[in-house]
């Protein structure tokens, strides 16, 4: 229903009020995450697509407006509002700054621990997130988290966001400086999530393909205002000259099966994927005479 979802009512936020270094990043922005969304967000650099993800638990409270998570308003000092906070998981750009434990069963275990959940359960949620971002336990569960790759760091990061048990998840660039593997590895994971528990992703991106393959909503941000706001394929076939605009480019493929049908390919652009577009190639090839 309505209550399982994330509701930011026409909120601003301005940083340094009443300071000669005034900036107001967010300008009236009202959005509803539905229950079960797979959301990307995308904007150039200073569009305010990190301030918009980090009022989502509230890290930041609006300067005006209000942001409810099932009903409540988390900028409030309430248990309530405490509890729905945790409801939001964050990872960050660079999770490897959010670990800080000796070892990595006890990064992982910090959420749950603050929780107030007893050692049994900890334990539980420890393992099972390991084993759900596939980092064996036997192996890592007592190694520093300080030798790791930049994908596991990454991986344990998710892991410690996963073992909370969070109905929602923000990704801010969680791809960034990862090799092509590493990314796919943390897609994978991220689209697991997703599927198999149920839980609604918030993925804050600049690169369109990464968005486009996974999001089933696109929001596209501009100077702190949301310009955009529809299915990712709707925005590329019917939006492009707004992307251009702002400066966001379509997925390379999308420009591809583009060029192709305005040379008289009878091929479909419902396409998303380079696997998509090499099917519909084949596909509209068929009526070529």
């Amino acid at each position: 229903g309505t209550l399982m979802a994330i509701v930011l009512d026409n909120i601003t936020y301005t940083y340094g009020v009443g300071t000669p270094f005034e900036k107001t990043a967010l300008k009236g922005i009202s959005v509803t995450i539905e229950n079960g969304e797979f959301l990307g967000i995308i904007g150039h650099t200073g569009s305010g697509k990190s301030t918009f993800v980090q009022h989502l638990n509230g890290l930041l409270h609006p300067t005006t407006g209000t942001v409810t998570v099932n009903g409540v308003d988390v900028s409030e000092k309430t248990d309530e509002a405490k509890k729905m906070r945790h409801k939001v998981g964050m990872v960050f750009q660079y999770p490897e700054h959010q670990l800080f434990e000796e070892t990595i069963a006890a990064d992982i275990a910090f959420g749950p621990k603050n929780l107030g959940l007893d050692e049994e359960e900890v334990d539980r949620r420890v393992r099972e997130a390991m084993d759900f971002v596939g980092l064996d336990y036997d192996t890592y569960a007592e190694r520093s988290p300080f030798h790791l790759s930049g994908g596991q760091m990454r991986r344990v990061a998710i892991a410690g966001v996963v073992a909370m048990e969070p109905d929602f998840l923000v990704l801010d660039e969680p791809s960034a400086g990862l090799d092509p593997f590493g990314r796919e590895e943390i897609f994978e994971e991220i689209i697991k999530l997703h599927n198999e528990k149920k839980i609604t992703v918030i993925l804050v991106s600049h690169n369109m393909e990464d968005i486009s393959r996974m999001a089933n909503r696109l929001i596209v941000l501009d100077k702190g205002k949301i310009v955009l706001d529809g299915k990712p394929l709707d925005i590329f076939n019917h939006q492009r000259h707004v992307l251009q605009e702002v400066g966001v480019d379509v997925p390379p493929v999308s420009v591809l099966i583009e060029s192709l049908r305005n040379r008289g390919l009878d091929i479909s652009n419902k396409v998303l994927s380079v696997d998509d577009a090499v099917k519909s190639i084949l596909e509209g090839g068929q009526h070529v005479k």
